[in-house]
């Protein structure tokens, strides 16, 4: 199956994605449909690219990138007296 997409949204994928050059990957995971591959980084961040479509059956692909707050510092810095 071959879709095609808006040059725009290509543009912003391959923006979002050259963020994370140079960044260790952890694991990579495709779903059995083939329809999402998961990333998890070395750092707790995670890429999702996913292929659906929209309300009007049109073909839609997404990445989402969600990074991980960075709870531990701030637990060390409290339990060290600081704020």
């Amino acid at each position: 199956m071959t879709e095609h997409f808006p040059i725009q949204v290509l543009r912003q994928i391959s923006d979002t994605l050259a963020q994370l050059r140079g960044r260790e990957v952890r694991d990579a995971v495709m779903r059995s449909d083939l329809r999402q591959l998961k990333i998890e980084l070395a750092d707790g961040s995670v890429v999702l690219v996913a292929m659906g479509a929209d309300e009007a059956g049109e073909g839609r692909l997404e990445v989402d990138v969600v990074r991980m707050p960075r709870l531990h510092r701030h637990w060390q810095r409290r339990a060290a007296g600081g704020c």
